[in-house]
C-alpha cells in the first residue's frame, strides 16, 4: 500500500505539481473576484482551486491508467496543500483532520455536481449557483458569463494534448467576465 502511494508521488510528483500551480494561479485570477462575483475569501479560493481541478481532472478521465495516476496525484497534492494552509492558519493538529474531511465531502459533492451537470448549461448555472456562489449567484449576466466560462474551459482543455498534460504542462484561456 505505502509503495503505491509514494511510488505514485515520487512517479508524478513534479508533473502533478505543475499542473497544481497552474490551476491554482487561474483560480486566483482577480476577475473572478472583481467581475465574476466570487467572494474573496477563503470558501470562494477554495472553491475557485475545486472547479479549475475538476477542470483538470476532467480532461484526464478516461484516458488510461497513467492518466488516473496523474489526477490521483494532483488530487493527493491539492489535498496535502489544504493540509498545510489550515495548519499556517493555526488550526491545531487535532482540528486539521476535521477540517481536511469537510473538505473532501465538499470537493466530491462539487465534482459530482459539475460531471453531472456539465452538458446542460442551466444544470450548470444551478450547481455553480448552489456551490461556487454559496447559495448567493450574482446577477443573470454575470453567472451566464461564468457558466460560459466554464464550459469553454472544458473544450479548451479538451483540446490540448494529452502528452502535453501528462507532462504537467495546461494552458487555462482568461476568463471573460462582464
Amino acid at each position: 500500500m505505502f509503495s503505491k502511494l509514494f511510488g505514485r508521488r515520487k512517479k508524478w510528483g513534479e508533473k502533478a505539481h505543475d499542473l497544481y500551480e497552474a490551476l491554482v494561479a487561474q483560480a486566483r485570477s482577480e476577475t473572478f473576484y472583481l467581475s465574476g462575483g466570487v467572494a474573496d475569501t477563503i470558501d470562494g479560493r477554495f472553491d475557485l482551486v475545486v472547479l479549475h481541478a475538476f477542470l483538470v481532472m476532467r480532461r484526464l478521465s478516461g484516458q488510461g491508467e497513467a492518466a488516473a495516476e496523474l489526477s490521483q496525484a494532483l488530487f493527493d497534492l491539492m489535498f496535502d496543500d489544504f493540509d498545510q494552509s489550515l495548519r499556517e492558519m493555526g488550526v491545531s493538529d487535532m482540528g486539521i483532520s476535521p477540517k481536511i474531511k469537510k473538505m473532501a465531502k465538499a470537493f466530491y459533492g462539487r465534482v459530482a455536481a459539475y460531471d453531472g451537470s456539465f452538458a446542460d448549461r442551466d444544470a450548470l448555472a444551478a450547481a455553480l449557483g448552489r456551490n461556487l456562489y454559496r447559495g448567493n449567484p450574482p446577477a443573470p449576466p454575470v453567472m451566464a458569463a461564468m457558466v460560459d466560462y466554464v464550459w469553454s474551459q472544458g473544450e479548451f482543455l479538451a483540446g490540448q494534448s494529452l502528452d502535453d498534460l501528462m507532462k504537467g504542462r495546461v494552458r487555462f484561456a482568461a476568463p471573460q467576465l462582464p
